[in-house]
């Protein structure tokens, strides 16, 4: 079993990809950031209510996919910005305290949009118990 989830934005059909893909019980998140239902992004200058946006967003992919944040075994995060790893931490720390997945983060150069400060991948092994 394949499933795609697409989120509606609109880099999703120029580049080719799914916010997520299910394969089985294994869901893939794609690089997710603050983007809101609007289209623009939340948050322009704070990079924790970027990150809890891109976070609110993986949740979103997750569900329609049928997992949730508890089936996250890995997350990856990109930042344009090392220095702010705190708030974006910490705003990580409050999504998964409890469920403490393997994670990285990273500075990058930039993201695709210069207003963008965090990017966040998830995957996920749906749980059966």
């Amino acid at each position: 079993m394949r499933q795609l989830i697409g989120s509606g934005t609109r880099w999703e059909p120029i580049v080719g990809y799914s916010r997520a893909v299910r394969a089985g019980d294994m869901v893939f998140v794609s690089g997710t950031t603050a983007t809101g239902p609007d289209g623009r992004i939340v948050g322009v200058g704070d990079a924790g209510a970027q990150t809890r946006q891109a976070l609110e967003n993986i949740r979103a992919a997750l569900a329609k996919a049928g997992a949730r944040l508890e089936d996250v075994v890995r997350t990856r995060i990109y930042v344009t910005d090392i220095s702010r790893w705190d708030a974006i931490g910490r705003t990580h720390g409050e999504f998964f305290a409890d469920i403490r997945p393997a994670t990285s983060m990273v500075e990058v150069r930039a993201l695709i949009d210069p207003d963008m400060l965090v990017e966040i991948e998830a995957d996920a092994i749906i749980s059966t118990g």
